[in-house]
């Protein structure tokens, strides 16, 4: 099957061969041709699915005919949980929407809100946003919904469990009952479908991936090592398998920053993102990253939402996260659009109960290596695999000064100081 196929207009057609794609994945398969014909959708598909794409497509081409946004107006709303994740689908509608006469914007917290009401001022057709900051514009009269035709829910697992859950149904009930929804969630769970109850109406029910399935083509293994010894054995592995280009998840911001400093030290070009950086920083050094003037980007989960680099070869796990779910969210990072990936995990021995958990949920036990000259004193026990059922992770609630996402009136000073960045917000 082609994108000729699936109804979309020229103009996108062009944009999509501009950006070098010949054959629609499996969730774009599906969900283009329902979402063109005004449907309401769930879809469940992994990060590195396409995904975006399969929603974008259809909302611009339905988008072409009608009515353009008057001011302060918008016609589609994006939602995502973090500013990463809003960036890159923001530069997703500008790339596919090129040679279209629409308006887009992208709206999330950490950077000065005047220039965002400015630009809202003149309506947008498809607008981006983090929960927190759109209530915030929302509230200063910068922007609203009486020309709302589609509402869509990215990622929504992740806004659950990051504890979005009011602010989400806080923003619905300002919007037009008359509307498209659309909904994608990398997996079904039971409170998605509890918000899927008063949101979507007779939705068509897409899957392209089981609940918590890692991908065929990402390899995973597990590094038998030392808590103390995993910076250097991370250095060595980097320059033995001459690494071009590899995402590193730490599990806090001190870690992650100390990380980079270790890496740099060895004459490793690295930068972190976290959510203590500005947002100009997380910009700067995500761009670095996906040019190759940065070997490695040591992130933490949340700030890395949103990364999509479609030939990223390698993931390492330098701590395993404490969320079991967090590691297939991870590692799909690498493997993505039909490509190969290794997913790399350090793993020492306090960490076995948390391999054991990750190994538990995807039903497979992760081969293991040691580097010759780095063996552990005190080696990993044998894994054997648990079946019994896993119980699903409870969401979290949300963090007062929360910075993916979150009102930008809820932060310190420090936050209000790091709001110096100013974006070229409108496509």
């Amino acid at each position: 099957m082609s994108f000729d196929s699936l109804g979309l207009p020229e103009e996108l057609l062009r944009a999509v061969k501009e950006q070098g794609y010949t054959e629609p994945s499996p969730i774009q398969t599906q969900a283009i041709p329902v979402i063109l014909e005004g449907k309401d959708v769930m879809a469940a598909a992994q990060t590195g699915t396409g995904k975006t794409a399969g929603f974008t497509l259809p909302l611009l081409a339905n988008l072409i005919d009608g009515e353009s946004a008057k001011s302060n107006q918008v016609r589609v709303l994006i939602l995502t949980p973090t500013r990463e994740l809003a960036a890159q689908i923001h530069e997703s509608v500008q790339n596919y929407g090129k040679n279209l006469p629409l308006r887009s914007a992208v709206v999330f917290g950490g950077v000065k809100i005047n220039p965002q009401m400015q630009l809202l001022r003149r309506g947008v057709d498809v607008l981006v946003a983090t929960p927190g900051r759109l209530l915030d514009l929302y509230n200063q009269n910068a922007v609203r919904f009486k020309q709302l035709e589609v509402l869509v829910l990215d990622e929504a697992d992740r806004m659950l469990d990051m504890g979005f859950i009011h602010d989400i149904k806080r923003i619905i009930s300002f919007l037009p009952k008359q509307r498209q929804n659309l909904l994608f969630s990398a997996t079904f769970s039971n409170d998605i479908r509890k918000l899927a109850k008063g949101l979507v109406n007779n939705p068509v029910e897409i899957s392209v991936s089981p609940r918590n399935t890692t991908a065929e083509s990402v390899t995973q293994f597990v590094y038998e090592v030392d808590k103390t010894k995993k910076s250097i054995v991370l250095t060595t592995l980097i320059k033995q398998e001459n690494w071009k280009q590899v995402l590193v998840f730490s599990k806090t911001k001190h870690g992650a920053n100390r990380l980079t400093k270790q890496l740099e030290a060895r004459g490793i070009r690295a930068a972190a993102i976290h959510g203590n950086k500005s947002q100009g920083a997380r910009t700067k050094a995500l761009a670095a990253f996906k040019a190759g003037q940065v070997t490695v980007l040591v992130a933490t989960d949340i700030a890395a939402r949103g990364i999509d680099i479609d030939q990223l070869p390698q993931v390492v796990n330098f701590d395993l996260p404490h969320v079991s779910e967090d590691y297939v969210h991870r590692i799909g990072r690498t493997g993505r659009a039909g490509n190969v990936g290794e997913a790399i995990s350090l793993v020492c021995n306090e960490e076995f109960k948390l391999l054991k958990d990750i190994e538990k949920l995807i039903k497979k036990v992760i081969p293991r290596k040691i580097l010759a000259g780095f063996e552990p004193g005190t080696p990993l026990p044998v894994s054997v695999l648990d079946t019994r059922e896993s119980k699903p992770s409870k969401p979290k609630k949300a963090r007062v000064g929360h910075r993916d996402g979150q009102r930008s009136g809820a932060g310190t000073g420090s936050r209000q100081k790091q709001r110096s960045s100013r974006n070229n917000f409108v496509g």
